[in-house]
């Protein structure tokens, strides 16, 4: 099993940036692609970036390829999500999830590739 706790979210103006973080536990980190998705009121999880295990990989959604970068510790466990020039339309409940990989570079960019979830963080960004 895995555990993954999603911390950052917040309130932010239109603009603004934002830094979240998951932090994960019960399974060697470094052997798991990470994967950060976002749900909306009414609206079904969508994709928003990947990060290969060795993070030396990354993918990212048109709607955030350029100002939301995706990046990993694997010394600290943790998977990261910066966020610069927050729109409203990205309001969301960001989750976390992992799938173990055998492959260093491999990456997961859809939700029924993960097995492994977190709770969410909300994230708000007002115009």
């Amino acid at each position: 099993q895995v555990q993954l706790v999603e911390s950052g979210g917040g309130l932010v103006q239109a603009g603004g940036s934002l830094r979240l973080s998951c932090a994960a536990s019960g399974r060697p980190f470094s052997s798991y692609a990470m994967g950060w998705f976002r749900q909306a009121p009414g609206k079904e999880h969508q994709f928003v970036a990947a990060i290969s295990r060795s993070g030396g990989s990354t993918a990212y959604a048109d709607s955030v390829k350029g100002r939301f970068t995706i990046s990993r510790d694997n010394a600290k466990n943790t998977v990261y999500l910066q966020m610069n020039s927050l729109k409203p339309e990205d309001t969301a409940v960001y989750y976390c999830a992992s799938r173990y990989s055998s492959s260093t570079s491999a990456l997961r960019t859809g939700r029924y590739e993960y097995d492994y979830w977190g709770q969410g963080t909300q994230v708000t960004v007002s115009s």
